[in-house]
Order: structure tokens, then C-alpha cells, then sequence
């Protein structure tokens, strides 16, 4: 199989060495020459058999509008999109509808997995037809963890259904790390001098994490990384604590606000982003340790 992909950023050349490991061949594309494979999206469209496959892995919004938009005007009719991006399930909707007017076929592929991904294989949440999946299960099965196809692949629903349960899943991810983090700050500020003498505690925050990691109810792979980045330094000081949220947290909130659904604890942990651009403090610089440790996601410049 031979497929375009465009966008090589942290996870797409990621996903492009690892399709290309287990004999998927990929043309990708990037505006960044060092990394790209063709000069720009026509060429990639010519170099790739018909009917064409292509994965598009960009930033959600304008961007993959843009890049849908010109897809559907160099693409012919029986190629495949699939967006692998973070886009919200709404515009999957609108994008298959502008691809069938010319007969092109449409995904939504919700990809969990991070900077992990290359090595463990993504947790894939896809919506679409049943033909089309069929058809693209080589490039799922590819990506996926070794092991029952189940365990690392589902198709969610009809298109859009891939990426509501990627942003549910990532709305579920923004509580989980506000969780951690405030625990870990009730620990890291326990021998406070404003608190008795008698109940101040020195605690070793990173030796804690560690022992939950592999002893606890509470142990994951975000707690894995929070005892990586303890183990590095408690006082989280390579950290401003300046939290940005990137959408499907927003989106998360907003449809079980539309739909009447209880989220209090989603939508506090959105609310705790917020307040970190104004008043950081150390539970907010743990999940910025976090977001680098599985995303590589840096901080924003400012707290604007």
C-alpha cells in the first residue's frame, strides 16, 4: 500500500516512520523542506497510485479546512481522505460533504498515543464507512499496538463519530491531570511553614509518584511521567506553569453544555487552565510537565 500523508510535525513523521516500518510506503508532505518528501501538495498527489489514499495530520481549524479544500480540488473521484488531526466532529461533517460533490471519500480518525506512539502504537477512534474502513485497516493496523486489533482500533460511528470520542477522551484527559496535579501540590506544600510544626511533613514527592506507579489504583501513563519529571527536579523549576488548552477540552465543555450533560469535573479543570495564564502556581507547572513529558507540547510564550 502506498498512501500521502501531509503534516510531519511531532506525530505525523512519527506516524510516517512507523506506517513505513511495518511496509506501508509514504509520500508525505510538510512546508518544512527539511523533512518534506515532495515540494508541495500536487506533487504528492501525482506520486501516489489511484485510487489515492490520503492522511491528513495538521493543526485543527483553518488550517485543515485549507489543506481539505485543496485535497478536493487535485483529488479524483474514489480517492480517500482521512483527517488524523484533533479537528472537532462538526467539521468532519462539512468536509465529507464538500469531498462527496466530487465523489471523494471521507474520514475522521481520533489518534491517542503521543510522542509513544512511534515505538507502543496509537489508540485509534475512527468514524466512516464500513468500506472505507476496509479499505484503510491496513494503515490502522499499521499504527495500532500489536495485539487484538480491539485493543488498539474501533470504529466509533458514522463520520465525525472518531473525533467526538478522541474529544471526549481528551476532555476525560484535562480532569485526570488536574487531579494529579492538585494531589501533588497538597504532598509538595505539606511542610509549609504557615501550617503546625507538628503537621508539616518533608515529603519525597518523586519517591511517592514512584511507588504509585507501581502499587496503586491511581497508576498510569500520566503518572509515569509525572515520576519521570519529579525525578528530574521536585520543584518543577524548567516550568512556568502557564497552561495552554488546544481545543478539545473547549469543545468537550461545550457540547455537554449544548447537550445539558453534567461535566463539572471537565469543565473545572478548563477553568484551572484559564486561571493558570494569570495565577500560576505548582500544580499547574506539573501538568505543564505533563503535556511536554506525553506531547512534547511546550508552554506558551506569555500569559496572555
Amino acid at each position: 500500500m502506498h498512501i500521502g500523508l501531509i503534516g510531519l510535525g511531532k506525530m505525523g513523521s512519527n506516524m510516517r516512520t512507523r506506517l513505513r516500518e511495518h511496509n506501508i510506503e509514504v509520500t508525505g508532505f510538510d512546508r518544512n523542506p527539511a523533512v518534506t518528501d515532495v515540494p508541495d501538495i500536487p506533487a504528492l498527489v501525482a506520486a501516489l497510485p489511484t485510487p489515492r489514499i490520503v492522511w491528513v495530520m495538521v493543526p485543527a481549524g483553518d488550517i485543515t479546512s485549507s489543506v481539505v479544500t485543496e485535497l478536493v480540488g487535485a483529488l479524483d473521484k474514489g480517492d480517500l481522505i482521512i483527517d488524523g488531526g484533533n479537528s472537532r466532529f462538526s467539521e468532519d461533517i462539512r468536509h465529507a460533504e464538500e469531498a462527496a460533490v466530487k465523489g471523494i471519500d471521507y474520514m475522521d480518525a481520533g489518534v491517542s498515543g503521543g510522542v509513544w506512539g512511534l515505538e507502543n502504537g496509537y489508540g485509534l477512534m475512527v468514524g466512516g464507512t464500513k468500506e472505507s474502513v476496509e479499505r484503510a485497516m491496513p494503515i490502522y493496523d499499521a499504527l495500532r499496538p500489536e495485539g487484538p486489533r480491539n485493543e488498539g482500533f474501533v470504529h466509533v460511528g458514522e463520520i465525525g463519530a472518531g473525533h467526538y470520542a478522541k474529544m471526549v477522551h481528551n476532555g476525560i484527559e484535562y480532569a485526570l491531570m488536574q487531579a494529579y496535579a492538585e494531589g501533588f501540590q497538597l504532598l509538595e506544600e505539606t511542610d509549609s511553614e504557615t501550617l503546625p510544626a507538628d503537621e508539616r511533613f518533608a515529603l519525597d514527592t518523586a519517591a511517592i509518584a514512584e511507588v504509585w506507579r507501581h502499587g496503586s489504583i491511581v497508576s498510569s501513563q500520566l503518572l509515569d511521567v509525572i515520576a519521570r519529571a519529579l525525578g528530574e527536579d521536585t520543584s518543577l523549576g524548567d516550568f512556568s506553569g502557564v497552561v495552554a488548552d488546544t481545543g478539545e477540552g473547549r469543545w468537550t465543555v461545550q457540547t455537554a453544555i449544548e447537550r445539558a450533560i453534567p461535566a463539572m469535573a471537565l469543565t473545572t479543570a478548563l477553568n484551572a487552565r484559564f486561571r493558570s495564564r494569570k495565577q500560576p502556581n505548582y500544580a499547574d507547572k506539573l501538568i505543564s510537565a505533563m503535556r511536554r513529558g506525553f506531547g512534547g507540547h511546550a508552554e506558551p510564550k506569555s500569559k496572555a
